[in-house]
């Protein structure tokens, strides 16, 4: 189960990676989205948007949680709160303390910090 978040608002992003994030659901900041089976096609897509994006692995006791807190519905789209504590700095996750790109199993960790 893969959750992507949108940390970037709209403003200076190309056409491309605007049609993309659409197209994943993701049309204003902070909106998560969880991916039960992904495929193929969306793998690619959370590539090509991971600069735009924070991404991982989501566990089940927090997509449970995550349902209870926003609506309680089986949807996988959910709107989140700016994450408690601020964001420290938006560089990749890979290289640095950033939010954006791949947490891995670390994403539980964003995901509670932005629930009420």
């Amino acid at each position: 189960m893969i959750c992507v978040i949108r940390i970037c608002g709209q403003v200076g992003i190309k056409k491309e990676i605007k049609e993309t994030l659409n197209r994943l659901r993701l049309r204003k900041k902070y909106s998560c989205r969880v991916l039960k089976n992904p495929t193929r096609e969306q793998m690619g897509m959370i590539q090509k948007v991971k600069d735009f994006v924070a991404y991982g692995e989501l566990s089940e006791e927090m997509f449970e949680k995550l349902k209870k807190n926003c609506g309680g519905k089986d949807d996988t789209f959910f709107r989140l709160h700016p994450p408690r504590g601020g964001i420290d700095s938006k560089k990749h996750f890979e290289v640095g303390k950033g939010v954006l790109g791949n947490h891995g199993k670390k994403i539980d960790n964003l995901v509670e910090r932005m629930l009420k």
